[in-house]
């Protein structure tokens, strides 16, 4: 993560447009802000959401609301709920996200 190269910035997320992306079920909406090669968002899946495909990236994921898993492509599940995070490294652990209840995330990656 390099946190280098982008002002100091005050975002309003109020104010961030919301992207919509379908899962193998459910739904996603993404708000999304860049810092340079930084991206910031905050996500809210849908009540039975599951991820269309598996994702290599490193993220540092912070639960708001809700329940988030991670499916990890070894069969490890992560279970996030309301004040957990977790932390995961590029070309880490290949992962996938399913909630069953829905859940409110902050990401960084």
């Amino acid at each position: 993560m390099d946190l280098r190269g982008f002002p100091t910035a005050l975002t309003n997320w109020a104010t961030v447009p919301v992207d919509h992306y379908p899962g193998v079920r459910g739904m996603a909406r993404w708000q999304t802000q860049r810092c340079g090669a930084l991206r910031v968002r905050i996500v809210q899946y849908s009540p039975d959401y599951l991820a269309d495909h598996w994702c290599q990236k490193g993220h540092v994921i912070l639960c708001l609301d809700g329940e988030l898993e991670l499916e990890l492509r070894d069969g490890q599940r992560l279970t996030l709920a309301r004040c957990q995070s977790l932390q995961l490294a590029d070309h880490g652990s290949p992962h996938r996200v399913r909630s069953l209840v829905g859940s409110r995330v902050f990401i960084v990656d």
